[in-house]
């Protein structure tokens, strides 16, 4: 009896049940990689390629920032100091820091609308045309800087010769041959003309890809629902319907309107006049290729891989949400 009512006294307390925690990160990606080991297969090459030829230069960048090095002696481990002198006693590097945004500020959003609205525009006109309208505004994008500039440097050349020049003296326009390539006040808006010339790219082709992969039902659906106009179709349906390739575009452009060298390095060379159209990476050129001062090199390298990721995640924030 005694037992009994201790055991009724004693209510029996089972034990609580609480869920297992989520797996971590790399356990779900372990978990994955096994779930799907051909899949994984496949991209292994190009994981590999990725890792040897991007992922580990930048860590060596990295690290090589943080030392002196030239090439001939071994580095040597100085700390911060080129970031230091970068900011604070390389007038220069701050003066293409300012060309240089100065130059993305110009040709980034114009060369990104501009593609865009060239690759809509070719998307409205029959198919057998679309490929030659597309050959023309594409090929100046693969053109060699070099094959680019024989033709540039005769339109800007600044003397009687130059095509520009000989015509502005014919009508009468200006007395003497204006100096497009010499002058520091037409340096940077020459650059500019020859990079938006050239800024038709694969932004260019992935907004053409995008706008015909459009489903037709859609325009059919918005016609119903009153939309009658291009641009009414273009606002509403065609924008949010290629949203990926706008992404992808913006940071294809981005990329582009930071890295210009090849263009300033053809028609005004190293170093230009007065360090007109001095950029980042004609600085980092300049420090890397004729100074050898590697150290210092990969100190400019890190800085201007931080902007470009800084401005990339700005544009995934703006583009890249729902």
């Amino acid at each position: 009896m005694s037992s009994v009512m201790t055991n009724t006294e004693r209510p029996s307390q089972e034990p609580e049940l609480r869920p297992a925690p989520p797996p971590g990160k790399l356990k779900r990606l372990w978990i994955d990689m096994k779930r799907h080991k051909i899949s994984y297969l496949f991209l292994a090459p190009f994981l590999l390629l990725f890792t040897f030829f991007t992922i580990v230069p930048i860590f060596t960048s990295i690290g090589l920032s943080m030392t002196y090095y030239n090439m001939i002696e071994s580095p040597r481990f100085i700390g911060l100091s080129n970031y230091r002198l970068l900011f604070v006693d390389d007038d220069i590097f701050l003066k293409a820091i300012g060309i240089t945004f100065q130059f993305a500020i110009i040709t980034g959003p114009i060369g990104y609308i501009l593609a865009f609205f060239l690759a809509w525009l070719i998307s409205q006109i029959p198919i057998k045309y679309r490929f030659f309208y597309t050959l023309c505004f594409y090929t100046p994008s693969i053109t060699s800087a070099t094959a680019m500039s024989v033709v540039w440097l005769y339109l800007f050349a600044g003397d009687r010769k130059g095509l520009i020049n000989y015509w502005a003296l014919k009508l009468g326009l200006i007395h003497e041959p204006y100096l497009f390539l010499q002058n520091v006040n037409s340096i940077v808006p020459v650059i500019i003309i020859v990079s938006l010339w050239m800024s038709m790219g694969i932004g260019f082709l992935a907004f053409l890809a995008g706008l015909q992969n459009v489903p037709k039902e859609l325009y059919e659906a918005g016609a119903i629902d009153g939309i009658k106009y291009r641009l009414h179709e273009l606002w509403y349906i065609t924008l949010p319907s290629v949203k990926p390739q706008l992404l992808f575009g913006a940071v294809l452009q981005v990329v582009f309107s930071l890295q210009v060298f090849d263009v300033s390095v053809q028609l005004v060379g190293i170093p230009s006049p007065l360090y007109a159209g001095h950029t980042i990476l004609t600085h980092l050129f300049d420090y890397a290729f004729i100074k050898f001062e590697m150290g210092y090199a990969s100190a400019i390298a890190v800085v201007l891989f931080v902007i470009m990721l800084g401005l990339n995640r700005l544009i995934f924030r703006w583009l890249g949400r729902e």
